[in-house]
């Protein structure tokens, strides 16, 4: 039996990683897509760039002043102040009365059935005037080309909805290595490279989400979902469930974001919506941990409890495991001695998991932008979305 049991181990991470091994690679990079910004007979759909900013005073301007060296020829720039109380409305006001491009908006008040965050973007989208919305977050530095590509890239392939997987700044060696991690969770689940020809896969991205406008208001838009914990991928669901085209790009070069300054920063973010990631149940964190402590975990306390052939598929498994980091790492130009903290990360990712739900579930909710939001509230806007986002479904296989 415990040598089934290790078979088996070691045949789900194998699968797994050998499937985000080569899916991986089959995302194309927007970097490598062609654009010419200069031919007269092109015509150049306006583009509205949307960013929500809530005490971001550490990150605004160098984002907006990427977002300004843009250099798409038909763009406009809205910037929301959601009741900021930092120096965050200064600076943008700054930015205003030095670029006419862009566009500043003060909200001082949040209507009741509202997350912060995407109130504010369902008013960008009111106001833009463009063929595209581009959603992103305030501390995303753009390339200057990178619009310019996407538009391309969505013309091209007559796209509704694309998502960039950004580049990601990570000061520490844990921190990436715990990205590194994350990463290769959404690879797994959401398997982005089959959204472009699959019915039921989807993704969002909240640091690069372009949408048409037409598919945007079609879908609902962020009106539809005002109480998404996860916005960006809940967006992005409702978008390909109402019938709309989506795809996925690497975003090398092109946009990058320091997510989290370090493992703590990490663990505080994702207090405000790991719970959403498990469906607001903690039978099924559960069981998605005992999952995960048998593939990710197990595997390592095994090598040092285990004898027999069973060992031998014990240790097979983590070094697949293994190889599939250190291919990941070398994607984004990090350090194989990032492998040190292999052993250690399955298990802070886990007590992650747990901290960030049961914190959720014992205050009875999420503090998010200085408002607090019940957790029966949310987690009953949730299940709303999902029985939408469903109906969607079977209305546009219909």
């Amino acid at each position: 039996m415990s040598f089934l049991f290790a078979l088996g181990i070691f045949a789900a991470v194998a699968y797994v990683s050998l499937n985000v091994a080569f899916g991986w690679r089959k995302i194309a990079e927007l970097r490598d897509v062609s654009f010419n910004t200069t031919d007269a007979d092109s015509t150049f759909p306006k583009v509205s760039i949307i960013v929500s900013a809530c005490n971001e005073a550490g990150t605004i301007e160098p984002a907006l002043r990427s977002l300004l060296q843009i250099d798409y020829p038909n763009l406009e720039i809205i910037a929301i102040d959601d009741r900021s109380s930092d120096d965050t409305s200064v600076i943008l006001d700054r930015l205003g009365l030095a670029y006419p491009a862009l566009q500043v908006i003060h909200l001082s008040v949040l209507p009741d059935g509202w997350l912060g965050k995407n109130h504010a973007l369902a008013r960008g989208a009111d106001l833009a005037q463009g063929e595209f919305l581009l959603f992103t977050d305030a501390d995303a530095v753009f390339s200057p080309q990178a619009v310019s590509r996407a538009v391309a890239y969505c013309q091209h392939h007559r796209v509704d909805h694309l998502a960039l997987l950004f580049d990601v700044i990570a000061p520490t060696r844990l921190l990436q290595t715990m990205i590194t991690s994350f990463v290769t969770g959404l690879m797994a689940k959401f398997q982005p490279w089959k959204v472009s020809h699959s019915a039921r896969h989807f993704i969002g991205i909240g640091g690069f989400n372009m949408v048409r406008t037409a598919a945007y208001r079609a879908a609902g838009g962020h009106r539809a979902l005002p109480l998404a914990v996860l916005d960006d991928l809940m967006l992005g669901q409702l978008i390909k469930a109402s019938g709309h085209v989506q795809h996925v790009l690497m975003g090398t070069g092109m946009v990058t974001i320091e997510w989290y300054p370090n493992t703590a920063g990490l663990f505080r973010g994702m207090e405000k919506n790991i719970f959403a990631a498990f469906d607001y149940h903690l039978g099924y964190l559960a069981a998605v941990s005992a999952l995960f402590v048998a593939t990710r975990v197990w595997p390592w306390v095994a090598l040092f409890v285990v004898q027999g052939p069973a060992w031998w598929l014990y240790a097979a498994t983590v070094m697949v495991a293994l190889a599939l980091m250190a291919d990941l790492l070398r994607a984004r130009r990090w350090t194989l001695t990032n492998l040190f903290f292999a052993p250690v990360v399955p298990v802070l990712e886990l007590a992650m998991w747990w901290r960030g739900c049961l914190l959720t579930y014992s205050r009875g909710g999420i503090n998010w932008r200085g408002t607090f939001y019940r957790l029966p509230e949310i987690r009953q806007a949730h299940r709303d979305l999902r029985c939408s986002v469903a109906g969607k479904v079977v209305r546009s296989a219909d």
